[in-house]
């Protein structure tokens, strides 16, 4: 864990890209065990677009995240102030159903984890828990989201072997694919290409680049050219805070804050 220096944050570097969110995090806390993790978040996510989170080991990137589809919640010890609200609607809030939001999120972990089924069924299992039994709509469905991967070329002629039979990079798309097929609003990745090749890893970037025509993307990455092939914003969190929040030139070209330079340089990590 980091000793993190006292930080002095400049207000201009945290102001939100648009003032119709898709996502707005409103004075957001995170205690997991009594630590303070996450320290009065502020945010607005543009839709269309990708964000990406950057920042040092242990700084707090991947409970931001999973404070977006209340992953968090799982966490011992954890407890959370403040608001979170996706399309107006606090996810927090006391009516919330926590099933609905997940259903809105995508979520691209790791590494990725096939369910031990067919391929077809990976893709089928998400429409069939939510009521979709027709076999032609489901048939239309794995199609459609396994084109979206690029996937269905390489997997058409053997939908019903394991999917643990695919590669990793291949594994990873089906999982998308499989995220995909229950019509999330949000795709969400914690470092989702971090056990991939570099081809795979180009394969999962250019699909988000297309894919945020239709979705809003957040991910947490710790390759810097990875955020800027791939993001339109940039999240840098440093000691739970953010420090930065802007265009993804902007933060990393010319960061106004002190530390993040220091970050982008390499001096930090």
């Amino acid at each position: 864990m980091h000793a993190y220096p006292s930080i002095e944050t400049k207000e201009s570097s945290l102001n939100s890209p648009l003032t119709d969110p898709h996502i707005q995090i409103k004075d957001l806390n995170v205690y997991i065990d009594g630590r303070h993790i996450l320290k009065n978040i502020n945010l607005a996510l543009p839709n269309n677009s990708v964000t990406s989170i950057i920042g040092p080991s242990g700084c707090g990137k991947t409970t931001l995240l999973k404070t977006l589809n209340r992953l968090v919640d799982d966490t011992k010890g954890v407890e959370i102030t403040g608001s979170v609200l996706v399309n107006g609607e606090d996810i927090y809030g006391k009516n919330a159903e926590v099933t609905h939001i997940r259903k809105k999120m995508g979520l691209l972990s790791q590494k990725p984890y096939p369910l031990p089924m067919s391929i077809y069924d990976n893709v089928a299992y998400g429409p069939r828990i939510h009521g979709t039994k027709n076999k032609k709509e489901l048939d239309k469905i794995v199609e459609t989201q396994l084109r979206n991967v690029a996937l269905w070329d390489e997997v058409k002629d053997r939908l019903g072997h394991s999917a643990s039979g695919l590669s990793i990079g291949q594994q990873q798309r089906l999982c998308l694919a499989r995220g995909l097929a229950v019509e999330p609003e949000i795709i969400l990745g914690d470092e989702s290409t971090s056990a991939l090749d570099p081809l795979s890893t180009a394969k999962i970037e250019e699909l988000l680049i297309e894919l945020k025509q239709d979705y809003t993307i957040v991910l947490v990455t710790h390759i810097l050219r990875q955020a800027r092939r791939v993001s339109d914003y940039i999240i840098f969190v440093y000691g739970g805070e953010i420090l930065e929040f802007g265009p993804t030139e902007q933060v990393l070209l010319n960061p106004q804050h002190e530390i993040t330079k220091q970050y982008v340089k390499g001096f930090i990590s």
